[in-house]
């Protein structure tokens, strides 16, 4: 047994076409995350009690269930109730649906994060709730969460393996299936890890990076 580079160079279309595959549902669903998690927490802290509570049951839920049983109920039992979607965009809406609930819990947290006096002070001057959110809430809680919400885009990115479970052409599925041809798991599970270290330590660079950024910015105001 030895470790053959040859069957990747082989395979190299389809392992860059998986890793591109793997980088775009990861961006759009990141990006979606982000905002519907956003919305989701200002309707927590803004909608009422009835629409706070049926929203904490579904981050309650989100979070409380595994990814792989998230997106098996979304693929098989959508057609149940009316719902029939192809692999991929089942995918990239459960990541969607998935990560929300993780975003919209560091909102919350960031909201409350927020001195009530700044908020007390906006309404005083006749700020609109939207403006309030705009103009206060948004730039303070920006620096406070950074951090957790880069922790969130790094989970998203190994979550996209799973995605390979519905058979979307991802990278771990492109991987695991030249595995199997050639009977080279080893490489094909090593380039697999090296490609998402490569995605993890840049998402990581990018949040230190922009976090460094914003608290010359926060300080310098």
């Amino acid at each position: 047994m030895s470790f053959d580079l040859s069957i990747i160079w082989q395979n190299l279309p389809d392992i860059l076409a998986g890793f591109w595959t793997t980088c775009w549902l990861w961006a759009v669903s990141t990006a979606g995350g982000i905002v519907l998690g956003f919305l989701v927490a200002v309707a927590r802290r803004y909608g009422g009690r009835l629409i706070a509570s049926v929203l904490g049951v579904y981050v309650a839920i989100m979070r409380g269930t595994p990814f792989l049983v998230q997106i098996f109920l979304l693929y098989y039992g959508g057609p149940f109730i009316g719902i029939s979607l192809t692999e991929t965009p089942t995918g990239l809406i459960g990541l969607v649906i998935y990560g929300a609930a993780y975003f919209s819990e560091v909102f919350r947290a960031g909201f409350e994060a927020v001195p009530v006096g700044h908020i007390e002070a906006a309404e005083c001057v006749g700020l609109t709730r939207w403006q309030t959110v705009r103009r206060i809430l948004l730039p303070e809680m920006a620096l406070l969460v950074l951090p957790p919400s880069v922790n969130i885009a790094v989970i998203l990115i190994k979550e996209t393996a799973v995605l390979s479970t519905i058979t979307v052409p991802e990278l771990t599925m492109v991987t695991s299936v030249i595995g199997s041809q050639y009977y080279a798991f080893v490489e094909a599970l090593t380039l697999l890890a090296l490609f998402y270290w490569f995605l993890v330590e840049v998402t990581g660079r990018a949040g230190r990076w922009a976090e460094a950024k914003l608290s010359r910015y926060r300080f310098a105001n």
